[in-house]
């Protein structure tokens, strides 16, 4: 067994007795030959120390019981994106997204095909088996023609698409270098994919481009048939429908290029590449505030296109962030062109934020009606909102009780600064004024910061903010 295999697979019985040599794949799988090759082939180029092997649902998905390698479970068909991520953050290392047709060529088609195109050293290997293997069968983007599955009984029909060339539609695209398509039915083309995956990996070690290995591979138990059945079945039916070989290499033509830096993780360099102010890092925390009632509060903005939530959200996160708390941002666009809500969830916590959703908010501020009636209910008891009472005139009469609600004309007061769009600034004041949980000036720095290249507008930004701190009165529910 390959010293890139742990001696012992943990998941079966606690990893005893011959369960412990085991894997999950069937008799006959092809998964079990590509696994093989690839720890050997690893083996062989000395970097088991620095590779990462990216599984993500599909009959893969216990890969990280066996590879005594980095290991990172992705979402089913995001295994590309994660792959890039991590060759990102890692440049010298070996990164393989090993991928199955269901998960590559179906719900993960967008990420394959944009990651292929930029050609960042990467390899995937692909098991393309012509059928969902780990989910019962079902029809496949690359299940033949006529093929009998658990949601084609009839065969695969005319009307259900024709299979799709992963190998051949992958060579088309400008980033990769390297493509090839193998088959595992017997020896000799057992030997022919060893060598293409080799060859895939080592253009990624010199830094040359991305490479696609799509391997034919047998599935005995949803095809019905014995291991041998199956390598025939493959040879006869799979191969003519996808025709074995290189597709694409432009190995022998492409320098090396690819040695990007390894990216810092310095605090004060990463703030200062996000915008956020450097010194901000080495800064003492700002004490929690003793009223707050819990030591992390979430936050909705919520209105249609226009109304700068989103910015008063990132606004707020930011300004969190330099007085050294913990601080999540994620924003959600609605229909809000069509009068709509968009809205984005914020948290802020004295130590670490758990969980970034804010399903019950603590303090909603809502700049239109339908944010207002969308989300009033959802504010949790005890928690706050603020809303714009220049559109919203007529609160809904189901406000919920148990509130602090504050109806303050944000654009009426932009307006009259001037400015209607600084109205999502008032709404920041007015915020920070209701809740006491930042300093005054930690906006104020924020905003100083954000608009440093803009110094005309940032004292009419002053005056929003004042103005939404003053216009604070509670209203009556």
């Amino acid at each position: 067994m390959s010293g890139v295999f742990y001696n012992e697979f943990s998941r079966h019985s606690g990893g005893e007795g011959l369960k412990a040599r085991s894997t999950h794949y069937c008799p006959g799988c092809g998964h079990g030959v590509v696994h093989r090759d690839l720890a050997e082939v690893i083996q062989e180029l000395g970097v088991q120390d620095r590779t990462i092997f990216i599984s993500p649902v599909g009959c893969s998905v216990f890969a990280y019981y066996y590879f005594d390698v980095g290991n990172s479970q992705a979402a089913h068909g995001r295994a590309p994106a994660v792959a890039l991520g991590h060759k990102l953050a890692t440049p010298d290392s070996l990164v393989i997204s090993y991928q199955g047709d269901g998960d590559l060529a179906s719900i993960g088609l967008a990420e394959t095909i944009s990651i292929a195109q930029m050609g960042l050293p990467l390899t995937v290997v692909f098991i393309n088996n012509a059928i969902y293997g780990m989910t019962g069968g079902q029809l496949a983007p690359t299940s033949l023609a006529g093929q009998k599955t658990a949601t084609s009984p009839e065969g695969r029909t005319r009307s259900m698409g024709q299979p799709l060339k992963m190998a051949e539609l992958i060579a088309q695209l400008d980033g990769p270098i390297y493509v090839e398509r193998v088959a595992l039915y017997d020896a000799k083309n057992r030997v022919k994919a060893r060598k293409a995956i080799r060859k895939a990996l080592q253009l990624q070690l010199e830094g040359r481009g991305y490479s696609f290995i799509e391997v034919l591979s047998e599935c005995p138990t949803h095809l019905k048939l014995s291991p041998v059945e199956a390598e025939q079945w493959v040879k006869d039916n799979m191969e003519p429908v996808f025709p074995l070989g290189v597709k694409k290499d432009l190995s022998a033509t492409t320098e090396p290029w690819f040695k990007g830096p390894r990216p810092s993780f310095e605090p004060e360099e990463v703030l200062g590449l996000s915008g956020a102010e450097p010194a901000a890092a080495a800064r003492a925390r700002t004490p929690w505030p003793a009223h707050a009632a819990k030591r992390d509060l979430s936050f909705k903005f919520a209105g249609s296109g226009g109304d700068g939530a989103q910015t008063a959200a990132l606004l707020l996160v930011r300004a969190a962030i330099e007085q050294g708390y913990d601080a999540t941002h994620i924003p959600a666009y609605g229909p809000e062109s069509r009068g709509g809500t968009s809205y984005a969830d914020v948290h802020i916590a004295a130590d670490e934020v758990l969980n970034p959703a804010a399903p019950e908010p603590d303090v909603l501020v809502a700049f239109n009606a339908p944010s207002l009636a969308k989300f009033a209910s959802t504010v949790a008891e005890g928690g706050t909102i603020l809303y714009d009472s220049t559109v919203i005139t007529s609160p809904p009469a189901d406000m919920p009780p148990g509130r602090t609600v504050f109806a303050i004309p944000f654009t009426k007061i932009a307006t009259d600064l001037g400015k209607p769009m600084v109205k999502n600034v008032v709404a920041l004041g007015a915020l920070l004024a209701s809740t006491r949980l930042l300093p005054d000036d930690a906006l104020i720095g924020t905003l100083a910061h954000v608009l440093k290249d803009k110094a005309a507008v940032l004292p009419l930004n002053r005056s929003a903010f004042a103005a939404g701190l003053a216009a604070v009165q509670p209203a009556a529910v």
